[in-house]
């Protein structure tokens, strides 16, 4: 991509916004364009810059005969000022060794989210068989079926009603160290549990991590990663749910055949939570986390300041309290003081159903309710049943072909990181939704008349999968992570969060039961006329936030 600089005439002047004395001596206006071919330009981004008496742009020559050009960039950091440049206009310079483990750690919370899914998928198996449970009480009806799939769902629930409350107590490092606990405890619980009660209570606490893990993960990268591939991270930590779905197929596949498999599949996951928990420990607090709390007036202002820069300084791997820190700290600061005013530092409960928050629920809430309620939860969990009524009869058939059909996710979800900033949201999504209510429709009609052709049901949950994870699995999360106004941004994905993981333990629970009540052909029926009421939603109310950075969204999209 090349990038031009065009100097305005001398007789036009800009004075700043910020300031109200004339400056001295008044700065050049320039503007950079962005744009692969040169005959059309396709953005435009307005910067002040001091003029640098040494460089030929500044003299009477032609600009475009200067071989290089250098600017110093001016920064405003006055009280109630507004940062010069955004996001798009600079870029912090960052080694990607120092991005990793920060990444790394926290997106452990998301891939045990996956592994239980894939997990529970062959263990619900497992629990029922009479050869291969080694348990008395494999016996379990659909309600008491229901109560243990969809168990870790209700803790999430629970989790993230319980979050909203404490979640800036806690702050994003400790919240997760919490999650990670509860991951270990709750999968001792399940794995060794002599009863159903205990089962219960293990999935249930289990869930809870869950809850806690998909607030703190998202909100601890997005604070501490470089602005310029906070995105891609956002987007790879989705990806780390679906490897986790993965990783839970392929331990199932394995235990399928060991009487009480389920116990080894459940148990799997707690070395992994030790691992994040350790992790997390090692991790310094969120910069943008202390920067709130001072603004919010819980502590000293200066003492946050202080732990702000240091801790950046740990997460950018240098020299304890350096220049480059403390200046990014500084420019923080100016957005949080504009942000949280001093006579209202942590404003109210209902700001997210006001003005353009409540715009920003109605889009972020609608695409995760919709995302649940087009049958997800129940293709995933559900997996293995299906294929064994699809004709794979045996236990380690179905299981090994739902190992398949994660690759075949984990393949699609890279697509969807890969192309979701060249192609757009809304694509994505209209294709994905289209083809997902294809999906539900074939799945439907191989229940009704089809059932001689195994295979359709395959390709229908191949076609539903790859649809999915181009569309609803990771944009949707993007979407919430980019759609709130910064004020309400923590609030709005609590409630996100409590939206996605209610409507997902609703449909997980409610499953078993109305296949019994409707019949797989219908029930699959009813989620294919939600997923087209899903995709005019999407059509009419989701907007295009692509080349946007977070600012232009609140400005240009929610006002």
């Amino acid at each position: 991509m090349a990038y031009s600089a065009i100097t305005s005439p001398p007789p036009l002047r800009f004075p700043s916004p910020f300031h109200n004395q004339p400056p001295k001596p008044k700065p050049h206006s320039l503007f950079f364009y962005s744009f692969g071919n040169q005959k059309n330009p396709k953005s435009k981004t307005s910067c002040i810059f001091k003029p640098n008496k040494n460089i030929p742009m500044f003299s009477r020559q032609p600009l475009l005969s200067a071989p290089k050009l250098r600017f110093n960039v001016q920064y405003s950091a006055e009280e109630g000022a507004e940062p010069l440049a955004t996001d798009a206009t600079i870029q912090e310079v960052f080694s990607w060794s120092s991005v990793i483990l920060p990444f790394f750690f926290p997106a452990l919370g998301g891939l045990l989210f996956g592994y239980d899914i894939g997990a529970t998928s062959g263990a619900a198996l497992s629990l029922q068989s009479p050869e291969l449970s080694g348990i008395s009480w494999f016996n379990l009806s659909a309600v008491q079926l229901g109560l243990v799939v969809s168990g870790s769902l209700y803790g999430a629930l629970l989790g993230s009603i319980l979050v909203y409350p404490i979640s800036d107590f806690l702050g994003r490092r400790r919240e997760l160290i919490t999650a990670a606990l509860l991951y270990a405890f709750g999968g001792l619980l399940t794995s060794y549990a002599p009863g159903l009660n205990v089962l219960l209570l293990g999935r249930l606490v289990y869930g809870l991590g869950i809850g806690l893990a998909m607030h703190g993960a998202p909100l601890y990268i997005a604070e501490t990663c470089p602005s310029q591939i906070r995105g891609t991270l956002i987007s790879l930590k989705e990806l780390f749910i679906v490897l986790g779905i993965l990783v839970g197929f392929l331990v199932g596949s394995i235990q399928i055949d060991a009487v009480g498999g389920w116990r080894y599949m459940y148990g799997f996951g707690v070395p992994i939570a030790l691992l994040m928990g350790l992790g997390m420990w090692s991790l310094p607090p969120s910069p943008r986390w202390l920067l709130l709390r001072a603004a919010q007036g819980k502590g000293s202002f200066q003492e946050y300041k202080e732990k702000a820069i240091s801790a950046l300084s740990k997460l950018r791997g240098r020299p304890p309290g350096d220049k480059v820190s403390e200046k990014q700290i500084e420019e923080s600061l100016v957005s949080l003081k504009s942000a949280y005013k001093e006579d209202e530092p942590e404003g109210s409960f209902l700001e997210v159903f006001q003005g353009p928050s409540l715009k920003a629920f109605v889009i972020g809430g609608g695409l995760v309710l919709f995302q649940q309620i087009t049958g997800q939860p129940s293709v995933l969990y559900y997996a293995g049943p299906i294929l064994q009524s699809a004709g794979f009869s045996a236990a380690a058939d179905a299981t090994r072909v739902s190992v398949v059909i994660g690759l075949f996710k984990l393949a699609m979800t890279w697509i969807a990181v890969v192309k979701v900033d060249d192609l757009g949201r809304r694509p994505l999504l209209i294709g994905g939704v289209s083809g997902i209510a294809l999906s539900l429709f074939l799945l439907s009609a191989y229940y009704k008349f089809l059932g001689g052709f195994p295979l359709v049901a395959v390709a229908a949950l191949l076609l539903y999968v790859g649809c999915y994870q181009i569309s609803f699995g990771p944009i949707s999360w993007l979407m919430v992570s980019e759609i709130f106004p910064l004020r309400t941004r923590g609030r709005g994905i609590s409630l996100a969060v409590l939206t996605n993981f209610g409507s997902n333990a609703i449909v997980t629970f409610a499953f078993s039961p109305l296949k019994e009540f409707l019949g797989a052909e219908n029930l699959f029926l009813l989620f294919g006329a939600i997923a087209l009421l899903s995709l005019v939603f999407v059509v009419v109310i989701v907007p295009e936030t692509k080349g946007l950075s977070l600012e232009e969204i609140e400005s240009k999209i929610l006002k």
